[in-house]
């Protein structure tokens, strides 16, 4: 979707922002019901596969890629614009193909430009996937209150909660700060 936002072809571009548009206009939870009660029930429909076989887990992963898609579009786009025009033309004048000139010289710069917002995305996103606990998705909030609701030790559940999320975007956090690093000391 951020290739399409770039794109010279006037209907894929309009596409991809309409995508992007939408998606951002919605809140992640509203987003996550639609897509889980509404949209995969009429996919499936259409195709002839009955709703009720579709997991809530596949649902609720679909309707978080769908939902971080646009958001990584935007950030994909910002990345491939911070690029210069004038490393698309050096590498044209080379005799590469728009194609080839994304793929070995815009999108690797942009790569390195991005890193950081790529890396506050995956931390929310980690995040919000708490969000997929109202679908009864047994993940790790879930769990959390199903075990405060049978023991009424909320504050332990709660707590041990907090700490396993605090720790997993910790360790997300320094993966992507140890790739910074790694892509700025290449770059020389």
């Amino acid at each position: 979707m951020g290739l399409g936002r770039v794109s010279r072809n006037l209907l894929i571009r309009n596409i991809a922002r309409f995508y992007v548009e939408v998606v951002r206009g919605i809140p992640i939870l509203v987003l996550i019901f639609f897509v889980a009660f509404v949209a995969t029930v009429d996919v499936a429909t259409m195709v002839g596969i009955d709703p009720r076989g579709i997991p809530m887990n596949t649902r609720a992963v679909i309707a978080l890629a769908l939902t971080y898609g646009a958001f990584m579009a935007e950030i994909f786009r910002a990345g491939i614009q911070s690029i210069g025009i004038g490393q698309m033309e050096a590498a044209r004048s080379l005799g590469m193909s728009y194609g080839q000139s994304m793929r070995y010289i815009i999108l690797p710069q942009a790569v390195r430009n991005v890193l950081p917002a790529l890396g506050n995305d995956f931390v929310s996103m980690l995040k919000d996937s708490s969000l997929v606990s109202v679908l009864a998705v047994r993940d790790i909030t879930q769990v959390a209150r199903l075990h405060a609701g049978s023991t009424f030790r909320f504050r332990e559940s709660y707590t041990v909660l907090a700490l396993l999320y605090l720790t997993m975007t910790l360790v997300l956090s320094s993966v992507v700060q140890w790739l910074e690093r790694r892509l700025h000391v290449s770059r020389r």
